[in-house]
């Protein structure tokens, strides 16, 4: 989406756009605090308080750990190419890992004004997730299936450009006048994997293709 939509797509302004605008009838009632936290628990910028902090360290342990589960299953990986010095200090298995990097935040942050990883196990963290963008994220034949995906958003978001009415009723009401670009970028963000690849199949494919 980053790539089509006119003002770029970033997951975390999106998430920020539905909790203030879009869920419920005008948006949820929230804090600056956790807005700043949702806004913040990715990228380079760091949360302005420690409830913001121990979220982004959760998001980054969930998604690299269950990124290399997957990509164990899906034999994109064995466990023997991970870095053998990140095995050595964050544990060989997923629950190790895991139970690794969470009780080294507690025990270097406890008491203290601040949320943060030791050195040690902060390095071998980024490592890892250096190693996984060279050899998942980028890297493999994964990558090869981004671009399907890739395809399939596209020709939904220029459907809906060309065809507004189309658009959730619901979300059209909701936001009446609001671009077309914004508008068909809401919708799409808000489609689950199955609801949009749905969809993709009932505009595009004929009837007795579609399983």
């Amino acid at each position: 989406m980053d790539s089509i939509h006119p003002s770029g797509f970033k997951h975390n302004e999106q998430s920020l756009r539905v909790v203030e605008i879009l869920e419920d009838k005008r948006g949820l009632n929230l804090t600056w605090e956790v807005r700043d936290g949702i806004l913040n628990h990715t990228g380079d910028n760091l949360p302005s308080t420690l409830e913001g902090m121990a979220v982004k360290f959760s998001d980054r342990i969930a998604y690299i750990n269950h990124d290399i589960d997957d990509a164990l299953r899906a034999d994109i990986l064995s466990t023997a190419d991970i870095p053998e010095q990140c095995l050595e200090v964050l544990g060989s298995d997923h629950k190790s890992r895991i139970n690794t990097m969470i009780t080294d935040i507690i025990v270097e942050s406890l008491d203290k004004p601040y949320v943060r990883m030791s050195e040690g196990v902060d390095e071998a963290t980024k490592q890892l997730r250096d190693f996984m963008y060279d050899h998942v994220y980028i890297g493999s034949k994964a990558k090869v299936e981004e671009v399907k995906v890739q395809y399939i958003i596209r020709q939904l978001y220029e459907f809906f450009i060309a065809n507004p009415e189309e658009i959730s009723q619901d979300l059209r009401t909701k936001l009446p006048g609001e671009d077309i670009h914004r508008l068909t970028c809401d919708y799409i963000a808000g489609m689950t994997d199955r609801y949009a690849l749905n969809k993709y199949k009932a505009i595009f494919l004929p009837t007795a293709w579609q399983i």
